[in-house]
């Protein structure tokens, strides 16, 4: 696979004394990480642990009642989505069904007028290896070919973090095992910084340079797959 220009790398993300509640619950307690730029990080945790909030206050779809967020040093707290160097890979791939693969992944450089968009959207499917299908529809695609539709158009924008929300969730077993791989390989490539949630800990322990062990809204655990195998702190 070449790079490109996917040559750029990642940006570190801290979340410095984050708290966020909501009327009723508070969905996260407390939460002080440092993520290298670069890196695969995991947040692993069941239903309700305050994951997918996490990974909504980092997107700016959510403000935190107290703390912090910085991305690459800076502080995008306050900041609008649109403004945050962050892209979101979700379970529901969220492909436009009228237009082809190649302008799917090209839709966000044209709205930011950036230029060269098709090709650079070339470069994007020839990293997850589907350029061959670039005329297609969404929907005469299998689920794994539009999860990495999907994956290719993130990375297009070159942001300094990817979020990644649950995204094999809808792939069966076999696919999902084929897909962990593949993202790996593809976050090695591109050197972009890859925060990934899930509840399945072999998903997390099979990707992830470090993983925490999200719930009720604080991390219990956090360390190397092989750390938290050797000596996980909960049963």
């Amino acid at each position: 696979m070449a790079k490109g220009v996917f040559a750029e790398s990642g940006a570190d993300l801290r979340l410095d004394g984050i708290k966020k509640r909501f009327p009723g619950f508070t969905a996260i307690e407390q939460l002080d990480i440092v993520i290298p730029a670069g890196s695969f990080f995991a947040l692993l945790g069941p239903s309700g642990c305050g994951k997918t909030t996490t990974l909504r206050l980092v997107a700016g779809l959510e403000e935190p009642t107290e703390g912090r967020i910085l991305i690459g040093g800076e502080d995008v707290t306050r900041t609008k989505p649109f403004q945050r160097p962050v892209n979101t890979v979700f379970q529901s791939y969220a492909l436009f069904p009228h237009m082809t693969v190649l302008e799917n992944v090209a839709f966000g450089l044209r709205r930011r007028r950036i230029g060269d968009p098709i090709a650079k959207a070339h470069e994007a499917l020839r990293l997850v290896e589907l350029d061959h299908l670039a005329s297609r529809r969404p929907a005469s695609l299998s689920g794994g070919q539009q999860q990495r539709v999907a994956l290719a158009r993130a990375v297009v924008n070159r942001p300094a973090l990817l979020l990644l929300d649950e995204p094999l969730g809808a792939l069966d077993l076999k696919l999902r095992r084929q897909m962990q791989l593949e993202l790996k390989s593809i976050q090695t490539e591109v050197g972009l910084t890859f925060v990934h949630v899930t509840h399945d800990q072999e998903e997390a322990m099979t990707m992830a340079d470090t993983v925490a062990v999200m719930n009720k809204g604080r991390i219990e655990q956090m360390g190397s797959p092989e750390i938290l195998y050797e000596l996980p702190s909960t049963v």
